[in-house]
């Protein structure tokens, strides 16, 4: 085998070694099988007694995987000794080998087309602009219209937090605009307001269906840490890419330990920009700053960067203003956005020093905000309004957008959605982490305005380690609720076992000083919601973060009958 331009990498983690290998898009398969055996013949090698079985395992599988083939003892079998596995990847290299496919692939980057990707189907162009083969079928070079295709506007939305609200936030600039959006979230596929798919789509999958979608005109990806580590990510091009922002989470997963590890991940989405595309980077966060400094060594260039705040003008924003980036953030009270566009428009302040300034609006009267306490929330609607710019948008349409989005509850559901029960205020939100916790907690503590109590629902989904439930527990507590009802994320175990994230939250809890009566104990995240309704009087403000969507479904039903 001579793959060209082939690449490896070795990764080491806290207690474990990753390897990491280039291959052409018709050997991927192969490349996947050659890490394989790496990973049994350096095992083996190691301790032969302990894992000597590992060989007759690659057997069985290559086995099974032959059945039903038109000759299965042709196919060459396994094993460890290096000469013969060699031997035999390059049998298979040959069989996978497929050169139209590496044509059309070549004929479509000369032309700056998409392509999407995966083990069926080969997609040239997108949305409105697509053709989809069969990999078995594929058309010869000369046989493609390629006149006919065309990519659409694409932006990818990543980060730790905040990602769904800002591809609902960007998705409603764009329908603004009067493109049809499809765009994928946590909460599935969708096409402007049609859902097409329900579900987590916040990976590869989801991503492919909406740039195979013939009505899409443009596209927004949310785009989470899981699906870049386990499956990459599935578009060959954007204009736009946006990282919100990075917390712990998660940490132990796919050889991830640190914050400087989940902010390499998250600027993978880089690699994927257009040569004019535009990299939006929180200018509050640290690791994303780290990270940008290492653009030119990791990618070989730098792209074009714009930035965003919440804080009342900060320095580096100044900075970044007057050497001419696009920025968005908070001064008076008030969102600005300089972009780099051109856009004309109300409300501009031209000035040297700064260049062209459009006045989004006052934050306090953007319903996402709520009434400028939800801060992370001012940060995703910054961050979408200078991807929603770099698409192209007028800050006028993106001005008229923020000052409705948030207004009604299907604008952004599960995410800061209020209800008044009885005069109880009710927020639900999806605060899946330590960070999204404090920052939904400190919008109920303001909207409880120091008169009435402060209950919530806590739990974890399954798959966190003890110390993060305990982190969970330690954030909770700085807002010294009246009432922490003690939930079982029912759906979403993980491989625990029934009772085991509910009872290591509650010891927390309690050795932090809370009485077993306000440490209630629900075996699903509905039963936690009734509840702490039921606890509930005039005046007290309830933070409900539910997370799976089913779950949610039903809370929301609940609150909407009252």
């Amino acid at each position: 085998m001579r793959w060209p331009l082939c690449q490896t990498r070795v990764r080491g983690h806290v207690r474990a070694t990753s390897l990491a290998l280039t291959a052409p898009c018709d050997q991927l398969l192969l490349a996947t099988e050659m890490n394989e055996w790496a990973l049994c013949a350096t095992l083996i090698e190691l301790d032969p007694p302990r894992w000597s079985y590992l060989e007759h395992a690659l057997i069985e599988e290559a086995l099974r995987v032959a059945e039903g083939t038109t000759n299965p003892a042709a196919e060459p079998l396994p094993c460890i000794a290096e000469t013969a596995a060699f031997a035999r990847f390059e049998v298979l290299s040959s069989r996978e080998a497929n050169p139209g496919l590496l044509s059309l692939l070549d004929a479509a980057a000369t032309r700056g087309l998409p392509q999407v990707l995966d083990e069926s189907t080969l997609t040239l162009g997108a949305g409105t602009g697509a053709r989809s083969f069969d990999r078995t079928a594929l058309p010869a070079v000369a046989d493609v219209a390629w006149d006919y295709l065309h990519g659409i506007p694409t932006a990818i939305v990543t980060g730790s937090n905040g990602k769904t609200t800002t591809v609902r936030l960007l998705a409603a600039c764009i329908r603004a605009h009067g493109w049809h959006v499809g765009y994928t979230c946590t909460d599935g596929v969708f096409l402007d307001d049609e859902p097409l798919a329900g579900g987590d789509y916040s990976g590869p999958s989801g991503s492919r269906w909406v740039m195979r979608e013939p009505r899409a005109q443009a596209a927004v990806l949310e785009t989470a840490r899981g699906g870049i580590l386990r499956r990459g990510i599935a578009v060959s091009q954007a204009q736009v890419a946006v990282i919100t922002n990075v917390s712990p989470d998660h940490f132990g997963e796919y050889g991830i330990d640190d914050l400087a590890g989940v902010a390499e991940v998250k600027f993978v989405v880089a690699a994927a920009l257009t040569p004019t595309g535009l990299l939006v980077l929180n200018a509050d966060d640290p690791h994303l700053h780290a990270q940008a400094r290492g653009l030119a060594a990791r990618f070989g260039h730098v792209p074009r960067l714009g930035w965003f705040s919440v804080n009342p003008d900060p320095a580096v924003l100044q900075a970044h203003r007057v050497a001419g980036a696009p920025v968005c953030g908070v001064r008076a009270g008030r969102l600005y956005l300089r972009d780099d566009q051109g856009h004309g428009g109300v409300n501009i302040n031209v000035d040297t020093s700064v260049g062209v300034e459009h006045d989004l609006g006052p934050i306090a009267a953007m319903p996402l905000s709520m009434a400028a306490s939800a801060h992370y929330n001012v940060a995703n609607m910054a961050g979408a309004a200078l991807a929603a710019a770099a698409l192209g948008i007028a800050p006028s349409t993106i001005a008229a957008v923020l000052s409705q989005f948030g207004s009604r509850l299907d604008d952004n559901p599960g995410r800061m959605m209020r209800f008044d029960r009885g005069g109880v205020t009710v927020l639900v939100d999806y605060a899946h982490n330590a960070e999204g916790l404090r920052g939904f907690l400190d919008v109920a503590t303001r909207l409880r305005l120091g008169r009435g109590r402060l209950g919530l629902l806590l739990g974890q989904a399954g798959n966190r380690k003890d110390e993060d439930l305990v982190h969970l527990a330690t954030v909770v507590a700085e807002f010294t609720p009246d009432l922490i009802v003690i939930k079982e994320n029912e759906l979403q175990l993980r491989g625990r076992a029934p009772g085991d994230v509910p009872r290591i939250l509650r010891t927390a809890l309690q050795r932090l000083g809370f009485p077993d009566s306000a440490l209630p104990l629900a075996d699903s995240e509905l039963e936690a919601a009734r509840h702490a309704l039921e606890w509930a009087r005039p005046g007290d403000v309830l933070a409900l973060p539910v997370h799976s969507s089913i779950a949610r479904a039903a809370v929301v039903a609940l609150l909407k009958e009252h």
